[in-house]
């Protein structure tokens, strides 16, 4: 059975379980039980990832995402990383992930827009998520790996496929994720999940944590 490693911020939060339901039986869904957060954060909790979930070489496929906390702008008004760091992050899980699981190959989510008329004190801009996006997908191809563009299939979508300024836990908008990531991973390993119902699944009642 295909081992599939799913790694991300609070939007990955959202489909990782419904991921894991559509491929039950077909391939083995791991992430962490936490926000992965940041682009640092990542790299210095894969050490732990790796130890306690447990996380061997045989992992077929990474899919990861970071940007979202990179690019907030803290209480200072700067970003939590500059796109720099950023660019240098994204690199270096690049490859500590072919070093860790040198069979899989690798898959970068984009950042998902949020609503920026909705901050307060902490800011998020698209045009910010737009470059951060731009420039680890750079870094990913030049590693070989491929994009699941997440950006460009909810740039447009309705307000009301979000639950608050950033996440998109409602009905909607975890069916129009979670399939994106499927169809995806089904693309790169040549595996069918199955088609969920998400009429029975899902409930709109989540308490959302972070911003």
């Amino acid at each position: 059975m295909k081992k599939i490693l799913l790694i991300g911020d609070s939007i990955r939060e959202g489909y990782d379980k419904y991921v894991k339901m559509a491929f039950e039986g077909v391939a083995d869904v791991i992430y962490p039980n936490e926000n992965c957060r940041d682009s640092g954060y990542i790299i210095r909790q894969i050490v732990f990832w790796r130890q306690r979930m447990p996380l061997g070489e045989d992992i077929d496929l990474v899919h990861f995402n970071a940007g979202l906390w990179d690019d907030l702008h803290m209480y200072d008004g700067k970003k939590l990383n500059s796109i720099d760091q950023y660019e240098e992050n994204i690199d270096r899980i690049c490859t500590i992930f072919k070093k860790l699981f040198p069979k899989s190959k690798l898959i970068f989510a984009t950042s998902t827009p949020v609503q920026e008329e909705l901050f307060g004190e902490l800011k998020r801009y698209n045009k910010d998520t737009e470059e951060y996006n731009a420039v680890a997908t750079a870094v990913v191809k030049k590693h070989g790996g491929t994009i699941n563009d997440l950006y460009a299939i909810t740039k447009d979508i309705p307000k009301s496929y979000y639950s608050d300024l950033t996440h998109l836990y409602t009905k909607d908008g975890t069916k129009l994720l979670t399939e994106q990531v499927v169809k995806t991973i089904e693309e790169a390993l040549g595996i069918r999940g199955k088609a969920l119902d998400y009429e029975a699944l899902f409930s709109d009642a989540k308490d959302v944590i972070g911003i």
